[in-house]
């Protein structure tokens, strides 16, 4: 799956994939498989310049801005991320279904933390890993505030 292919995929859709499996083994197994289907990130990239504080795992996150189809407004933003934890990726994967492909003014209007929970993520995570989760969340805010900042339209 590609990034295209991951933000394609709505939360209302991840949601019923996770009523239809059940047990929450079989949900983090799902995660981990979304995982599997990042994009690969830069080497280069996976420096201190994009490493997300917070997460007991290694986690890199950049925004990639992308001009409109018609070349007017707002960029959107890709993001490229990655982690060095499976269970990690598959939670980058999700994140990425809610806000890539966006703009960073629709980014600052999701709240990252209602939609998930309709996943019941937290409730179900690690303590470390819910907070690696918010730490995420938190810089996918900063990097849309600095993006909104720099946009002159």
């Amino acid at each position: 799956m590609t990034m295209a292919g991951l933000s394609d995929m709505t939360l209302e859709e991840l949601a019923a994939n996770f009523e239809a499996l059940g047990d929450w083994e079989a949900r983090f197994g799902y995660l981990i498989d979304l995982g599997r289907e990042l994009p690969p990130m830069a080497a280069e990239d996976k420096s201190d310049a994009y490493r997300v504080h917070g997460c007991q795992a290694q986690v890199w996150m950049k925004f990639i801005p992308r001009p409109t189809a018609n070349g007017l407004g707002e960029p959107v933003m890709d993001i490229a991320a990655d982690s060095d934890a499976f269970i990690v990726k598959g939670l980058i994967a999700v994140l990425l279904m809610l806000y890539s492909g966006k703009t960073a003014a629709a980014i600052l209007r999701i709240d990252g933390v209602q939609s998930l929970a309709r996943l019941q993520l937290a409730e179900h995570l690690s303590p470390t890993r819910k907070n690696g989760l918010g730490a995420m969340l938190k810089r996918i805010r900063e990097l849309a505030t600095a993006q909104a900042a720099a946009c002159t339209y």
